[in-house]
């Protein structure tokens, strides 16, 4: 038996993570000098009722590894014999290395163990680790082995595509989840930036006027870059807003060929310390490893402008 893990960053629904009994290491949110276990001591609309209130930033601290022991112990007694660890991006959380050091602690105290036991560095940040762990859970219950459920994750594990848009940039500079160069540009934008992920951190990639234009920008290149082979579902996810997500999942039915399942998935405590109120996202899975950042979009951009321009030209001679 495959036993599946991952820390409560992956923001997947508790009728998923039920559904494929996936293990939760919970990070622990510090609101007000109170500790508290992600999804566990407070919930999601509890805390973003109170986020623009609160003196202090709340802040977050990764899971500590006996939490995963729990986990890897409980799925030995259950009687499974192989447990995948995933996690968020290394370079924005600790929850890698300490899922690391519960490994370690676990084959030190059972030396002999034929326990096999893998630890993913996702990339990704929030439903992007989430997108992987529910298609390896679907994967495994449709039969496939331990190894080719290792093989499939540090495969794909960069090739699963982010975009995310906040209202405030401030929660993600005072983490460090943004990239210095990202930070600065964040500040001189005033109009609406969307990131992605860059060597495992939070990047801005492009920059839209309101709403409409990030929603806009989300579905055009999703027609670009998705990857229709392995895509089979997106997550949508948002921390404060769902009519937005509701929003996004109604133009990518009207406005692609996309037929698969769309999820709309809220961000949990921990992700929503670090993007705010209004934040909006989507995950799916992208051809190959395409570039994608600030310049790039810029030059398409002014690209776009120009063929429209000369189509018009041409239909006036």
């Amino acid at each position: 038996m495959i036993k599946i893990m991952a820390d409560s960053t992956c923001d997947l629904t508790d009728e998923i993570i039920e559904k494929y009994n996936i293990g939760i290491a919970p990070l622990t949110i510090s609101i007000n000098g109170k500790e508290n276990r992600d999804k566990i001591d407070i919930k999601a609309d509890d805390f973003y009722a109170i986020l623009d209130n609160l003196e202090e930033s709340p802040t977050t601290s990764m899971p500590n590894p006996s939490e995963y022991l729990k986990i890897i112990d409980q799925a030995i007694t259950d009687g499974c014999t192989e447990i995948l660890c995933i996690c968020m991006s290394s370079g924005t959380s600790g929850s890698y290395q300490s899922a690391e050091l519960a490994k370690e602690s676990f084959f030190e105290d059972h030396p002999d163990s034929s326990i096999k036991i893998h630890v993913v560095d996702s990339r990704s940040m929030s439903q992007g680790s989430g997108w992987l762990i529910l298609k390896t859970a679907m994967l495994r219950d449709k039969g496939f082995s331990f190894d080719e459920l290792v093989h499939f994750n540090e495969t794909f594990k960069r090739n699963v595509k982010h975009f995310l848009c906040v209202d405030d940039l401030n929660h993600l500079i005072r983490s460090g989840r943004l990239t210095n160069a990202s930070a600065l540009i964040g500040r001189i934008l005033k109009i609406k930036p969307i990131m992605s992920m860059r060597n495992g951190k939070g990047a801005i990639v492009a920059k839209e006027r309101g709403l409409k234009g990030v929603l806009n920008h989300y579905v055009r290149e999703f027609t670009l870059r998705n990857d229709w082979d392995i895509t089979d579902f997106i997550i949508i996810g948002y921390t404060s807003e769902r009519a937005i997500a509701e929003t996004l999942l109604d133009k990518i039915r009207q406005e692609t060929e996309f037929t698969g399942e769309i999820f709309i998935m809220q961000m949990g405590v921990a992700v929503g310390t670090h993007v705010g109120l209004g934040a909006v996202s989507m995950f799916f899975i992208e051809q190959g490893h395409k570039r994608d950042g600030l310049l790039i979009n810029e030059i398409h951009a002014i690209t776009e402008k120009k063929n429209e321009f000369m189509k018009k030209i041409k239909k006036k001679q």
